[in-house]
């Protein structure tokens, strides 16, 4: 569990939002199931990034309801145009109404809903809603991690077994590249699910690539680091959220001891 700051929000307004966050939450991930494995209009924002109707529907729930809410908070959303204004809010909403939408347009399992309240340039609050599998992570700053409302936490020991690692294959392959070709835990292709995995021991360690936003990581590094673990760049330096510039590098998730073993190991042999 991580420590709590001595500037943390007032008790009363975080249990407030705690309980406002999982609700809607809930609420949004029912929806994005209601629609889901559906026809829906689809179509491609920026290079290659799908979005659908569905994407914009939880989207405007989450906002309608957050937002009614608490509406002295920042908002920062995949699916919403930014508001430079976040920049001078303390407490801000990060948003990622459907986190895998390819895998969810493919019919798959592994997509979420991704909520997280940041308080500064850190979260104090995150839920992440996977309902096609039954998974509601959900952690509130000092007080640790719940999957389905029981406590959990990272593996511990630093040894790696890649098979219980997910990730970019060539970056992961920089850990022991005596090994040659290693085999990694399968795919999975939400971001945010893929961090959490780490929360309840599913997986030993999990990279980020070098094109995640605030929005697929601010709920999941809460999760990971209230469940004893910790998540960084490769350097070790924390993720700061709701900046002017929210894309970030290669990151890196796992329980603590093991992810003071990766952070050495690259520190030693940066990436060119």
């Amino acid at each position: 569990m991580a420590d709590v700051d001595a500037h943390s929000l007032d008790e009363t307004i975080l249990a407030r939002d705690a309980a406002l966050l999982k609700d809607t939450v809930r609420e949004a991930g029912a929806l994005a199931q209601s629609m889901f494995r559906t026809e829906l209009r689809k179509w491609t924002k920026g290079a290659s990034s799908p979005v659908s109707e569905a994407d914009i529907a939880v989207n405007d729930l989450l906002e309608a309801r957050l937002r009614a809410a608490t509406p002295d908070y920042g908002w920062l959303s995949e699916e919403s145009a930014d508001d430079a204004a976040r920049l001078s809010r303390r407490l801000t909403w990060i948003v990622d109404p459907i986190d895998g939408t390819r895998n969810y347009l493919g019919g798959h399992d592994e997509w979420c809903v991704s909520v997280a309240l940041v308080e500064d340039a850190s979260p104090v609050l995150a839920a992440v809603f996977a309902p096609a599998s039954d998974e509601f992570f959900f952690a509130v700053r000092g007080q640790g991690t719940t999957l389905n409302d029981k406590p959990v936490r990272a593996t511990s020991g630093s040894d790696l077994d890649f098979t219980r690692v997910a990730g970019p294959k060539p970056l992961v392959e920089r850990l022991k590249p005596s090994l040659g070709e290693i085999k990694l835990h399968r795919r999975i292709g939400s971001l945010a699910l893929r961090l959490c995995r780490v929360a309840h021991g599913a997986l030993d360690a999990a990279f980020a690539g070098g094109s995640s936003h605030d929005w697929d990581l601010a709920a999941a590094d809460l999760i990971v680091q209230e469940a004893d673990g910790r998540m960084s760049d490769l350097s070790g330096e924390p993720i700061l959220y709701n900046r002017r510039e929210v894309a970030h590098g290669v990151l890196v998730a796992a329980g603590r001891d093991r992810h003071a073993g990766i952070v050495a190991h690259f520190r030693n042999r940066p990436l060119a």
